[in-house]
């Protein structure tokens, strides 16, 4: 009999949680869906650059960035082709949209959107002036 130890180590890893649909996101996440054609599209780059070393302040606004690049989706369970149509998003250039927590649009931009930008759109949001209180 093998011990329970290495029986358990010998078992295969469990799987990481598959993501969520964004749609299955809502009332509990803000999403930051950013598409582009290619991986290296300038604007998609300058969106990243532009959210590097915030993730602090995107857990604290419980934000979820979903990006599209060509038919390949991160973040999110939805298929590119759905997220581009729900959302009214190009796919032969850059586009970022930010959705509140009820699932509406709240900003639009076929151009980066500056960190501070986003954080004062979504500490306007009437959920998160609610949970500062």
């Amino acid at each position: 009999m093998i011990p329970l130890l290495l029986a358990a180590a010998l078992a295969p890893a469990p799987a990481a949680p598959s993501p969520m649909t964004v749609a299955a996101m809502r009332w509990q996440r803000r999403v930051l869906v950013m598409t582009a054609p290619r991986a290296d599209d300038p604007a998609l780059v300058a969106q990243r650059h532009a959210l590097a070393g915030w993730d602090a302040a995107a857990r604290e606004r419980d934000l979820t960035v979903v990006t599209v690049i060509g038919d390949r989706v991160t973040g999110a369970a939805d298929t590119a082709t759905a997220l581009r149509r729900r959302y009214r998003m190009p796919s032969d250039r850059f586009a970022a949209v930010l959705i509140g927590k009820d699932g509406g649009v709240k900003l639009r931009k076929a151009t980066p959107i500056a960190a501070e930008m986003l954080a004062e759109t979504i500490d306007a949001m009437p959920m998160r002036r609610a949970g500062e209180r």
